[in-house]
């Protein structure tokens, strides 16, 4: 499948999931496509090699949170993967290039905006691939071979879906009803159990020679279609999302290769996923049947399947079939009497769950919430900014002690507190600190003090990272007593 052809092939990338089944691992502030569980990568980073290989541009749809951590993780791509090096938006992979480039939404509105958002930025006979960026897909032969189907379907003016075989009785995927080699004669809700394994039992007896009876695929929730052909038929059968999504973009603000979509527009777009939108709608939609060794890694009874080695240091007595994931590797996990037990570790959460059940996880987040929001929605204890990172060492009334580690030219905002003084303390790199007029630098093992309400700013200017211990002593050291005044990464809300 060549980048060299005549129309071009854009990844639609959707980041947006808050993937809460895979808690305590996965958090709203670092869903499970950010989290490195396969080899030291993330689910994010696999599809965008993946996908790099058969783009010539990639359309990464993101929330303003998780924008940083995408760009983090491509920018790791490009430091760790010879194949992947970079360039601003540019990427080149083998002799192609790649050029990325992004669509924040300030709200989740499901995947029918998200995608009609980013084709309103392509050219109407742009074909897109869309796919979502924490799935796992483990035969890219097979998978080079649907994408090529689809392709050719799509040239044709098709809405093409990727079907997978099922492989059990799942009831937790919806399903595509197909007929033929490509047909597709109706969509399915997620079933129960007995629908489930009527599905599996009708494509038992499905025999090559009789393709005019139908089968029975999970829905993959990857799509490909020209972007103009999905956006009329958007308007043809969900016509208040189109109009929604026409103003939105049109009011959207640019920076670089950056798209962002204002919040008032935004609030105002149905929320649809495609499904509803559009593929069950029209008349224009195909099926690709495809065998790509496939997993939505929705749960840890799939993660488990996926992931061999992800367990922690342990020792087991009586103990047999579990699975242990620590992030602490110098922490040691001992069971004694266990069977088919999920014990999952992490440095504010211990999850405990029986091999079977955890896809009920979603309750227990949705209890959590309403008690300690705080383990629900944050990154663990440490926090990604696009200049860095923080890691939370102790949390007490009235003080917080941080380590902060900012990244080769990268600077903090210009920022005042108004409940809490600050104290920094340099451990390696070397610190410029600017403190209301005055600006000065810092060397290891020396600090300084920020009282309340002083403008102040870290920047690294070095060649190497820049750590500091921070110390927070006041009435309040939440995240939100921040007020900027200077931003390189135009955090704004629109």
């Amino acid at each position: 499948m060549g980048m060299k052809g005549k129309i071009k092939l854009t990844n639609i990338l959707l980041c947006g999931g808050s993937g809460t089944r895979l808690w305590p691992l996965s958090r709203t502030l670092m869903p499970k496509q950010f989290v490195k569980l396969f080899d030291g990568k993330s689910l994010f980073q696999l599809t965008v090699e993946r996908n790099s290989k058969l783009c010539n541009s990639l359309f990464i749809v993101s929330n303003s949170e998780q924008y940083f951590l995408a760009l983090d993780q491509m920018e790791e791509l490009t430091i760790h993967d010879s194949q992947l090096t970079s360039h601003n938006s540019r990427f080149t992979l083998h002799d192609s290039q790649l050029t990325t480039h992004y669509l924040l939404e300030p709200v989740a509105k499901n995947t029918a905006p998200a995608i009609a958002l980013a084709c309103m930025a392509l050219d109407e006979n742009e074909i897109v691939l869309v796919t979502p960026s924490d799935h796992l897909i483990k035969d890219e032969k097979e998978y080079v071979k649907a994408v090529q189907k689809a392709k050719k379907l799509a040239e044709q003016d098709s809405l093409v879906t990727f079907g997978i075989t099922p492989t059990y009785a799942e009831t937790g995927f919806g399903y595509i009803e197909c007929v033929d080699e490509f047909g597709v004669k109706a969509f399915h809700e997620k079933p129960d159990l007995k629908t489930a394994e009527y599905y599996l039992e009708q494509n038992k007896n499905l025999s090559s020679e009789r393709l005019a009876l139908s089968t029975y695929l999970w829905n993959s929730g990857m799509f490909m279609f020209k972007a103009g052909v999905f956006l009329n038929e958007l308007k043809a059968h969900s016509p208040k999302i189109y109009e929604a999504c026409k103003v939105a973009f049109k009011n959207k603000k640019i920076q670089n290769s950056t798209l962002r979509i204002q919040h008032s527009h935004m609030e105002a777009i149905p929320n649809e996923s495609i499904d509803y939108a559009v593929m069950e709608k029209s008349t224009k939609v195909k099926v690709v049947p495809s065998n790509i060794s496939w997993s939505d890694v929705g749960s840890f009874d799939s993660l488990i399947e996926e992931c061999e080695g992800l367990s922690a240091m342990c020792y087991e007595e009586n103990s047999e079939n579990n699975f242990y994931y620590s992030d602490n590797i110098d922490k040691i996990i001992a069971t004694i009497g266990l069977k088919d037990f999920v014990v999952v570790d992490t440095a504010d959460a211990l999850l405990i769950a029986k091999k079977g059940e955890t896809q009920k996880i979603k309750n227990i987040v949705n209890k959590i919430k309403h008690s300690t929001e705080h383990l629900a929605l944050s990154t663990h204890t440490t926090g990604y900014r696009p200049w860095g990172s923080y890691t939370i060492l102790e949390d007490s009334n009235g003080y917080k002690i941080k380590k902060i580690e900012v990244k080769p030219g990268k600077r903090l905002s210009l920022q005042k507190h108004f409940h809490r003084n600050e104290h920094w303390i340099v451990v390696s790199g070397c610190a410029t600190v600017t403190i209301e007029d005055e600006t000065f630098i810092l060397n290891p093992n020396e600090s300084t003090y920020i009282k309340a309400g002083q403008l102040h700013r870290l920047a690294n200017e070095g060649k190497l990272p820049l750590i500091i211990i921070e110390a927070q002593v006041g009435e309040y050291t939440g995240e939100d007593d921040i007020v900027r005044v200077e931003d390189d990464y135009q955090r704004i809300k629109y």
